[in-house]
């Protein structure tokens, strides 16, 4: 399979803020049906990752316009992680499960340029702050599920080779747009900095979000749970795999 020239033109810009990233080690079989045609796993350790995230996105621009009333909102995903062995060397990227936006438009704008799997859904967010950061979220048609999380307020680097740099720097997304074709895009940021954790606690029916080949993580622990102080962004202009 060969590479259709990348798009270089900026779809998208804005800032990802206060990224809010759980993760459950889960069995490739799992992830297998979800993945897009070209592209294979990526792990950690011989380990494969999900990770439920939830972040603020902000100062939202569609190729330069922002639309009064869609700037700043919410995002929940599930997403999980993977290579793509490309002619100039493997690049590292994801895939999502779900992504859920408490604005239609959104939801409908990214579905329509971008075939990922966006939903509309209610989400309340809080940020608090006294001698540590305290970060809510809220969701769903009566707001059913929810995340905590309090963190240090003072960031610090990503040390690397850890595991908070493979969750994190992944550059890449990949969408199945059929069983043969697999669409592409890059996102660009700086490397990020990220909170030391104190606590946090959850209370989330995957199952019920995700469908019953995800109702599993119910009975499971996160093996780890990272925060992000996020940064500008872009998203590039898809391209098809071919």
């Amino acid at each position: 399979m060969s590479d259709k020239k990348i798009a270089t033109k900026a779809f998208l810009t804005g800032e990802w803020r206060n990224l809010v990233m759980m993760n459950f080690v889960v069995p490739e079989h799992v992830l297998k049906p979800h993945l897009p045609n070209a592209v294979e796993l990526d792990a950690f350790d011989g380990k494969c990752y999900v990770s439920f995230v939830a972040f603020h996105f902000l100062d939202t621009k569609v190729k330069g316009i922002g639309f009064p009333f869609h700037k700043d909102f919410e995002e929940i995903n599930l997403r999980f992680y993977v290579r793509y062995p490309s002619a100039e060397g493997v690049k590292r990227g994801v895939v999502f499960i779900s992504e859920l936006v408490p604005k239609p438009m959104i939801a409908w704008i990214a579905k329509l340029i971008y075939q990922e799997k966006y939903s509309y859904s209610p989400i309340n967010s809080k940020i608090e702050q006294t001698n540590q950061r305290y970060l809510t979220f809220e969701w769903g048609k009566e707001l059913e599920h929810e995340l905590k999380v309090e963190t240090a307020i003072q960031v610090k680097p990503i040390s690397k080779g850890s595991k908070e740099e493979f969750i994190f720097e992944h550059y890449w997304g990949y969408t199945s747009l059929s069983a043969f074709r697999t669409g592409e895009y890059k996102v660009e940021h700086p490397r990020w900095n990220i909170y030391p954790v104190n606590n946090f606690s959850y209370k989330i029916d995957f199952g019920k979000l995700y469908g019953e080949d995800f109702s599993f993580l119910n009975e499971m622990q996160p093996d780890s749970l990272f925060v992000a102080e996020g940064s500008e962004i872009k998203v590039y202009e898809r391209s098809i795999l071919k």
